[in-house]
């Protein structure tokens, strides 16, 4: 459902001020996006800016994001959604069809079940529109998209595309006047019932000008016993003639054959030629009928009378004038010339003929749903697409999907526009659909049955899709369940809609970009459960950088709290095989470390010192980090009470402070002492030998107290 005006909030212009506007030279311009129906709208000026305006190309200017569709209503939305589950269940049959998973029978097997889905289509409609008819629902579901007139529309023309395209199975080439017949007096309802209730309560009925009217419509629509009980009142007309006449028409009303009361259909055509012949010797008796008999002061009941023998007899002529002076249009005098002109009618016949009454009495060319029901009735299915979509974008797409499916329009993908017509109006339904945010489950749903190019766009939805990280994380649950490996909420079901369409790189994506959201929040834990998902290594690297650069510009203890954040994923990330060892080794390090920040601080220096340790032990400690895990070691060396290290374990942090004194005379500083310079604020290279001389001293001190005292462990 398209939309006539596009209002810019925060307003653009003032309202009332569009003149003043525009004579400061400036106008609106808009780009319409090449994927969806937005549109980006900006101020620009009508003579382009120079450097001597004082104006540059990076001046900032708001730029507007619309959408050409009127997003949802709450009633719509959920008719919307209703109907997936049924598109659904046709596109795999579909798929069951062309890939033969499931051998049917025969082709009528496959049109039992398209017809059966199309007739849950229209209950759906139906239903929608009998809900939205009761006038107790809120005023949110009066807009168009969801008015009762609306659903009501979308009804008469669903139901008579299943009445003329979807026959039950061996009526492909039965006759469709009576079909017909009860599709229109279902949707148009002629004469009213308030009209027959109001001539009922006369005494003198056929003194009221609606009386004649009334009968002759209860007759051309085949409504008998409103035609048979008016009928019974013309028998206590003042004219003899005229009760004559009636009491033979009434028996011809209530026998005219039913194809429904007959096994056979030849039996059927040889009941209604007999019936006919009566029919013509009631016209021969009416002929008989003197001029001066034939008005009984009031009216001429023999014209009229006349014209209701007419109907029976097929007269088209008498038929199409009737209608005419009724106001009644086109479809009646159709659906009329299958009843009585030619009840055999086929369908097939019944497109020829309606062409030909459509030329005498054309559709409203203002009124999608009358063009639509005339392309209907002529088997002119673009036109039927056409005026489908104007009417409503769901209807063309779910039309264009059962049309290409029995073969009505050409499956043939368009060489410049490199998709099918069917996908051409499902696509541009799905961008109705994606107006609205919410809908984003139901919009890929649609695109994905688009071939490569529907693929494409719906690729681009999910990439885009809020995550809601921020509503997600406030969950104290909800984030215990996704540091334990779990995805949750929105990403979850952008997951799931990946495996279901096999859209793996889509799901990588997406893990991606929720691990950057939260990185950028801090939220390291999250961040890595999230890189693990899209086994994006690389992104874990910088995650784990982003980690350790905290150390650094926070300080211990917030990076404590970032890194044990990460904990938990250590275990799972060491059984990864594709991942390489220097990014398991770096997330190891800014864990141990933390740990071992966190010993220091509750006083737990025995264990700390084992920490500190097993980063050399095993090797985890990038050589840039050395020196800041060795300064970090001072503490623990000048710690008197008890030998935190054993001799072998004093050895090996002199051992890595002795490389870091050669490696630095050697040119190599950057390597070694980069991460010091910056923790520590020095000015350069000396001033950070500097200080780990200071470890040095501690260390020979740490030595001299082992030997003296014999404390040494090991």
């Amino acid at each position: 459902m398209g939309t006539d005006y596009l209002n810019l909030v925060p307003h653009l212009v003032e309202a009332g001020k569009f003149q003043d506007f525009v004579n400061a030279g400036q106008t609106l311009s808009s780009v319409l996006s090449p994927l969806d129906n937005s549109l980006a709208i900006y101020a620009t000026n009508l003579n382009p800016p120079t450097a001597d305006d004082g104006h540059t190309l990076e001046d900032e200017q708001s730029l507007y994001i619309a959408s050409l569709d009127n997003a949802p209503s709450s009633g719509r939305r959920l008719f919307l959604t209703d109907t997936l589950q049924i598109f659904t269940t046709m596109r795999q049959l579909k798929q069951d069809a062309t890939s033969k998973v499931i051998h049917w029978t025969s082709d009528s097997e496959i049109l039992i079940h398209i017809r059966k889905l199309s007739i849950d289509y229209s209950n759906f409609i139906e239903s929608h529109w009998v809900d939205a008819s009761t006038p107790a629902l809120p005023p949110e579901t009066s807009s168009s998209q969801s008015s009762s007139e609306h659903f009501r529309k979308l009804y008469t023309c669903f139901s008579l595309f299943v009445c003329l395209f979807l026959p039950e199975p061996g009526d492909e080439r039965a006759p469709v006047g009576e079909t017909l017949m009860v599709w229109l007096n279902t949707h148009f309802i002629e004469p009213s019932t308030e009209e027959g209730v109001q001539l009922s309560a006369l005494d003198r009925p056929w003194e009221d000008e609606l009386f004649w009217p009334y009968l002759t419509r209860a007759i051309l629509r085949g409504l008998s016993k409103a035609s048979v009980f008016f009928l019974g009142v013309l028998e206590k007309h003042p004219s003899e003639k005229l009760q004559t006449i009636t009491s033979t028409l009434i028996p011809l009303v209530e026998s005219q054959p039913s194809l429904v009361d007959f096994k056979a259909e030849s039996d059927f055509a040889f009941a209604f030629r007999r019936w006919r012949e009566k029919v013509k010797a009631l016209r021969i008796d009416m002929d008989r009928v003197p001029e001066v008999d034939r008005s009984d002061g009031f009216d001429n009941w023999w014209d009229k009378l006349s014209d209701i023998v007419g109907i029976l007899e097929g007269r088209h002529d008498v038929i199409q004038r009737i209608c005419e002076d009724m106001g009644a249009d086109w479809k009646e005098v159709c659906v009329a010339w299958c009843t009585f002109v030619d009840p055999r009618m086929r369908r097939d016949e019944l497109f020829e003929v309606a062409a030909s009454v459509i030329a005498d009495m054309p559709p409203d060319p203002t009124d999608p749903e009358d063009m639509l029901h005339a392309s209907l009735f002529t088997a002119n299915h673009t036109e039927t697409l056409h005026h489908a979509h104007q009417l409503d974008s769901w209807l063309s797409a779910h039309l264009a999907d059962i049309m290409e499916f029995i073969d009505l329009i050409d499956s043939t993908v368009d060489e410049e526009s490199e998709i099918s017509i069917r996908d051409h109006y499902v696509l541009s339904y799905a961008d109705h659909l994606h107006s609205d945010p919410a809908l984003w489950r139901v919009t890929v749903d649609y695109m994905y049955s688009c071939g490569e190019i529907g693929q494409k766009r719906a690729d681009e939805v999910l990439l885009r899709v809020p995550l809601k990280l921020h509503q997600q994380n406030s969950n104290l649950m909800v984030d215990s369940r996704i540091r334990a490996g779990d995805i949750v909420g929105v990403l979850k079901d952008v997951n799931k809609t990946c495996f279901e369409y096999k859209r793996e790189h889509v799901r990588r994506t997406v893990c991606r970009i929720a691990a950057q959201t939260l990185v950028s929040e801090k939220d390291y834990g999250l961040a890595v459960s999230y890189c693990t998902s899209a086994e994006d290594w690389r992104g874990l690297a910088r995650i784990v950088d982003r980690v350790l650069d905290e150390y650094i510009t926070s300080g211990p203890r917030k990076f404590t709290q970032y890194a044990l954040a990460i904990a938990p994923s250590v275990q799972e990330l060491r059984l990864q095989s594709a991942i390489q060892g220097v990014f398991v080794h770096r997330l190891i390090f800014a864990v141990r470390y933390a740990r071992f920040h966190e010993l220091v601080d509750k006083q737990e220096y025995e264990d700390a010192a084992a920490d500190l340790l097993a980063i050399f032990i095993e090797d985890v400690a990038p050589t840039s980090w050395w020196a800041v895990v060795l300064c970090d070691a001072t503490k623990l060396l000048r710690y008197t009470p008890v030998a935190l290290f054993p001799s072998s374990g004093a050895s090996l942090l002199l051992q890595k402070l002795e490389e870091i004194f050669v490696r630095t005379s050697q040119g190599a500083s950057d390597d070694y002492l980069a991460v010091l310079i910056r923790v520590l604020g020095c000015r350069g290279e000396k001033e950070a030998l500097e200080r780990l001389k200071t470890v040095r001293l501690a260390l020979a001190q740490y030595f001299s107290r082992s030997l003296v005292s014999g404390l040494g462990r090991g």
